[in-house]
């Protein structure tokens, strides 16, 4: 096993098991003087924390501009990573390790001076992972020509799935060398020039290495730069590649990581699929396959399926199976994940989401030492912190916010920046003092695992307003309902993101333009609605919100009474929600928007009137219009007198007393107080056909169950008592406790003075008690 001549270059896939395991043979054979590891050199100062107890991967190297902190680029860093495993074996051998790759000083500068590359993800690690622009991926050209059709498959085959050859631990990253060789020499840099200008850099620090260990040096990079790495250069042809790069000042530390970051699917653009599985590969000591099945059957347990030991060695039985079958050396993750579907989940996907969720990708946290520089977004949050007295605390504790007072609002801004970042350090609550939108409820709670969240969050910046904006335009972008963007436009609006609030409001307009669906656009509008509230109090300027409001109150007013028409059951419940939703809003507006009340009870006029609505909407638009004051009792009843005739279907006639009285309306206390209307139901159902009786029972039991039990005691008093006894009853007493011809002003006063104690207001006041009507103004005066 013969070392090769001059330094030695170890090309890996990055965040590739069969390669970490490789280098680590190669690096024990060779025994180095010193590692060289493709990475930003100003990690060179961080190194010796990779060596800390307190540091477990995931982990990433974090670079960010000083100047400007949103500048910033990861390098992510698995235990199956070839690069962490190098650099554990230099320190366990007491090996001097240095990163050779272009510093972040001028990564970062490239991104600040007019290249469009994402600046949230590192300068890219191999051609298949680099941005768009790039023409070639050398795993697919190779795969292509090996006569596979996945490139996935085709390197597990030749590099996850293969020990050294006949013990030669250098034979791999050989034959790997000569494979890109050939690329190269015929695509060239593959479409991307930039890393002509890395690898410039990299030759220059091989050489700096050799002059100072000889030969006796082992380099660790993409094998996609092996071949630049070992061509003959000139060290002036390097430097002129270098002259000129833009600069800016870099800081760097440790930062946790995950598996989920590691996945493609997160958005992290060097990612891979299955950063769980690769974890297993490379930590199963033998019997890969058998232990994996073991793992997936111990999950699969944990959810309460039946999962047995013969249901373990069926499906490593066919996974072997179908690994000959196609001809592969080892089963792979699809043959695995096959055996599984087939064996352990019978046939169906839905267990096996959850195998990809907790194993495939899985959520393993990495760890970072107390030693290490903290991360710029947990910088600032500790600066908020301090200044707004805001102390992270491990017990739960409630924090009740004014938010007419500064310092209080600040609070409260934060609060929701770190929400809407998935930091969940507080929890809006129920407040107890008041229920107006000048004062908010927190249960705040600081958990270990928000320093974790507070790292990831630092992908989208690195100073809290800045992430949260970010965050916000890529949510709204994403969003995949017309309401998902208005809720998204009230979160921006209670964490005051200006910047974002644009973006947000560009694709709600774009939106609600394009969406003609009369559902979507009344789900979306209550969020407006509120959020049109809280400007008042927030001193945000919200008329994009309310042009937005209006043009979607406009198309509900005029798209709705169509999209009443021929509904089924199910439907017809669903735009009584609707309906409900948009009613509610629409309350909460001010008396400047009287007009657009005023179209909204017209349009419940339409729904009332018109035979061709569900009876479900039609009697919650009667009762609405009573609610509000626009119908007269004798005009309700006129109403529910037609829908409840002879001529009516009994099932319509049922749905017509669910949306009158049902849905948790307060409509039990309605019948209790209005003898017609009670009389009304009575009469129409003593004369239901015995018949059509079973079939408007459970829609009548559901109207009913959904009281109180003294409202459903107090009607079944009044129904067994017969027209003739109960004539008055709710209107003039009648004989029932707590009724009575008029208010009794006395008896009302009593309770003033226990109310102003409930309501934080000051009971000593003359007038409170004994006064009369005054007090009863003055308390209606101070909670209306």
């Amino acid at each position: 096993m013969a070392r090769p001549a001059g330094p030695l270059l170890l090309g890996v896939r990055h965040h590739g098991p069969g390669s970490a395991r490789a280098v680590r043979a190669a690096l024990d054979a060779a025994r180095p003087r010193t590692v060289l590891i493709e990475g930003p050199p100003e990690a060179d100062a961080l190194v010796a924390l990779a060596g800390d107890e307190g540091m477990r991967p995931p982990v990433a190297l974090l670079a960010h501009a000083v100047d400007e902190p949103g500048r910033s680029a990861f390098w992510p860093l698995a235990e199956f990573s070839p690069e962490w495993v190098a650099l554990r074996w230099a320190l366990e051998h007491r090996v001097p390790a240095r990163f050779i790759d272009l510093p972040a000083t001028h990564t970062l500068a490239w991104g600040r001076d007019g290249d469009q590359r994402p600046e949230s993800t590192a300068e890219p690690e191999d051609p298949q992972e680099a941005p768009a622009d790039v023409r070639v991926d050398p795993l697919a050209v190779l795969a292509e020509t090996a006569g596979y059709d996945d490139p996935e498959r085709w390197w597990e085959d030749v590099v996850e799935h293969r020990g050294t050859a006949g013990g030669d631990a250098f034979a791999p990253f050989l034959g790997l060398e000569e494979a890109m060789s050939a690329l190269r020499e015929v695509y060239g840099s593959g479409g991307h020039d930039r890393d002509l200008v890395r690898e410039a850099y990299m030759r220059l620090q091989m050489r700096a290495a050799q002059r100072e260990f000889g030969d006796d040096v082992a380099v660790v990079c993409g094998a996609w730069h092996v071949p630049a790495l070992r061509q003959k250069s000139t060290v002036t042809a390097d430097k002129a590649l270098l002259k000129g790069l833009p600069k800016v000042k870099a800081e760097m530390t440790w930062v946790p990581w995950t598996h989920r970051r590691l996945a493609r699917a997160s958005g992290y653009g060097a990612g891979i699929d299955s950063p769980g599985w690769y974890g297993h590969l490379f930590g199963a000591p033998d019997r890969p396959v058998e232990r994996w099945m073991t793992k997936v059957a111990g999950l699969l347990r944990d959810e309460d399926r039946i999962v047995s030991s013969a249901h373990v060695i069926e499906a490593v039985r066919l996974a072997e199976t179908l690994a000959v079958v196609r001809g592969r050396p080892l089963p792979g993750l699809s043959e695995t994940t096959d055996a599984i579907r087939a064996v352990m989940c019978e046939g169906s996907d839905v267990p096996l989401e959850l195998v990809r969720d907790r194993l495939i990708v899985g959520d393993v946290l990495g760890e970072v030492p107390e030693s290490a520089p903290a991360v710029p977004l947990q910088r600032d949050l500790d600066r908020i912190q301090r200044r707004l007295r805001l102390r992270p605390e491990a017990l739960e504790r409630e924090l009740e916010l004014d938010l007419r007072k500064e310092n209080d609002a600040e609070r409260s801004r934060l609060l929701h920046r770190l929400r809407l970042l998935g930091v969940a350090w507080g929890e809006p609550v129920a407040s107890r003092g008041s229920t107006g939108t000048f004062r908010e409820t927190w249960r705040l709670r600081w958990e270990p695992e928000l320093a974790v969240r507070v790292a990831e969050a630092g992908v989208w910046g690195t100073t809290v307003l800045m992430a949260a904006t970010a965050k916000a335009e890529a949510d709204a972008v994403a969003a995949p309902g017309l309401a998902d963007v208005t809720a998204l436009a009230e979160r921006c609006l209670l964490a005051e993101l200006p910047d974002a609030l644009p973006v947000v409001m560009g694709v709600l307009a774009d939106r609600a333009a394009l969406d003609a669906d009369v559902g979507h656009l009344a789900q979306a509008l209550p969020a407006l609605v509120r959020s049109l509230r809280y400007g008042d109090v927030r001193g945000t300027d919200t008329g994009a919100l309310a042009e937005v409001a209006a043009g979607l109150a406009e198309r509900v007013f005029v798209g709705l009474p169509p999209a009443c028409v021929g509904l089924d059951t199910d439907a017809a419940d669903e735009m009584r929600r609707h309906v409900d939703a948009v009613h509610g809003a629409l309350g909460l507006l001010g008396d400047a928007e009287t007009g657009m009340r005023r179209r909204w009870h017209k349009v419940l006029r339409v729904l009332s009137g018109r035979d061709t609505v569900p009876g479900v909407i039609r009697g919650r638009a009667v009762r609405l219009l009573l609610d509000d004051g626009e119908l007269r009792q004798e005009d309700a009843a006129r109403l529910m007198g037609l829908a409840l005739s002879p001529g009516t279907p009994p099932a319509d006639a049922a749905a017509w007393i669910e949306g009158f009285v049902g849905g948790g309306s307060g409509g039990g206390m309605l019948l209790v107080h209005d003898e017609r209307l009670l009389g009304l139901v009575d009469t129409w159902l003593t004369g239901v056909p015995a018949e059509a009786f079973t079939d408007v029972l459970p829609l009548l039991r559901r109207t009913f169950s959904a009281y109180e039990p003294g409202v459903r005691r107090t009607l079944g008093e009044l129904v067994r008592r017969g027209p003739g006894e109960r004539q008055g009853v709710g209107t003039a007493g009648g004989g029932i406790p707590g009724f009575a011809d008029e208010l009794d002003i006395e008896r009302a006063d009593a309770v003033v003075p226990v109310v102003r104690l409930l309501l934080g207001l000051d009971g000593t006041e003359d007038g409170v008690a004994g006064r009369g009507r005054p007090a009863a103004d003055d308390l209606v005066g101070a909670t209306g």
